[in-house]
């Protein structure tokens, strides 16, 4: 069992983080990365996000921002099986994301 960070989100310029026990080894453990493009709007991400990963609209709305700043977030973490289903439902959205280390 792992105690992983699984979403960070911001409440009044404070980093709040939610962690979650993962049954999973180490070698396995990926991240699912989200990455900002010109195309798609915020609105398109965050109703993807709820849909695909069952964010709350408000970590979807977080997530979006930070892939709009930073150009990239971390939207769930698993093993790359588990994590596959997920991004090729985000790329049918024709929203760009990765499976990372």
């Amino acid at each position: 069992m792992k105690h992983i960070k699984t979403y960070e989100h911001y409440e009044d310029d404070v980093a709040v983080e939610e962690w979650e026990d993962v049954n999973i080894d180490d070698a396995f453990l990926k991240k699912l990365v989200v990455h900002n493009d010109d195309v798609n709007t915020f609105e398109h991400v965050i109703e993807t996000l709820v849909k695909v990963c069952k964010h709350t609209f408000e970590q979807a709305e977080q997530c979006a921002w930070l892939i709009h700043t930073k150009g990239r977030c971390v939207v769930k973490h698993g093993s790359y099986d588990e994590l596959k289903k997920y991004k090729d439902a985000i790329t049918d959205a024709k929203i760009q994301a990765t499976i990372e280390e």
